[in-house]
């Protein structure tokens, strides 16, 4: 049912059905949907959101979208996103911060604060990617935290996250892979909820990580036309640059694709429990 490719990170190169995402999208879709007949009316703008990272992936898997599309195509998730944040009423264009309490940002946080948390939380979490588990487990962590985080309306991320826990667990396992239909579409699934949610602080603290990645590895395209690359050595992973977040690791020491995977996540949870603390503060 599924094309597969090939796992580069293993010395017999398995073929592995890929486009698992698909299955994340159209069960948390139904979900929502089923949510909005019993009228919860947040859950159709996620929906929507979720359908349109879904396409965006197919259409990167299909055709290799070049990063300027990947990068102001989310823009369009963010309309209906603005339309349901007005219903909170004078709080709808607040953020909460740890340092300076809330900052109202008026008008701009329609046309700009919305547009910017959408493309940088939906690019950061398509570029941590490449290995095993990581595109999948590292966004379960972060999704369980604003889950914690807003017990309100984490109903609309119930199925999402049991559905994308499973995919994280044949991913880890080598197994399955989502492709880009996955990465794109939980990472828009994080940020229209966080947007929904009120609960911005909390997704932005917790993809740190992520921002980190993307960071060493935009730097390195643009000032040195640069991309990551990992090497295979018998079962460990090394690199001779430091160009993302897995390169960066590895470049210290060769590790085996599962710790550092694992070590990848446990920098997630870090973040994300501290976003968690910050919260609860």
């Amino acid at each position: 049912m599924f094309p597969k490719a090939v796992d580069q990170h293993k010395s017999n190169k398995p073929l592995i059905p890929n486009g698992l995402g698909v299955v994340y999208v159209l069960a948390s879709t139904i979900y929502l949907f089923l949510l909005y007949l019993l009228d919860h009316t947040a859950a159709l703008p996620v929906a929507g959101c979720i359908l349109f990272g879904g396409f965006m992936g197919l259409l990167d898997d299909w055709i290799d979208l070049r990063w300027r599309y990947k990068a102001f195509l989310p823009l369009v998730a963010s309309l209906p996103l603005a339309v349901q944040r007005e219903t909170l009423g004078p709080e709808a264009t607040s953020v909460a911060t740890y340092i300076f309490g809330k900052i109202d940002f008026g008008i701009y946080f329609y046309i700009i604060i919305i547009p910017i948390i959408v493309t940088i939380t939906t690019n950061t979490i398509n570029q941590l990617g490449g290995l095993n588990g990581l595109e999948t487990v590292c966004p379960s962590i972060v999704m369980a935290g604003l889950m914690v985080t807003s017990p309100k309306t984490n109903i609309l991320l119930l199925v999402p996250f049991l559905t994308y826990l499973l995919l994280a667990g044949l991913n880890f396992l080598g197994l399955v892979f989502v492709g880009n239909t996955g990465s794109f579409a939980i990472g828009i699934t994080l940020a229209s909820y966080a947007i929904i949610a009120n609960n911005e602080q909390t997704l932005l603290i917790s993809i740190l990580p992520f921002i980190l990645n993307s960071s060493l590895i935009l730097l390195n395209i643009f000032l040195l036309g640069n991309v990551a690359h990992l090497v295979l050595a018998g079962d460990k992973l090394r690199s001779k640059s430091r160009r993302s977040l897995s390169t960066l690791i590895a470049y210290y020491k060769p590790i085996s694709e599962r710790k550092l995977v694992l070590l990848e996540a446990l920098l997630v949870a870090l973040s994300t429990f501290i976003a968690v603390l910050v919260w609860f503060a």
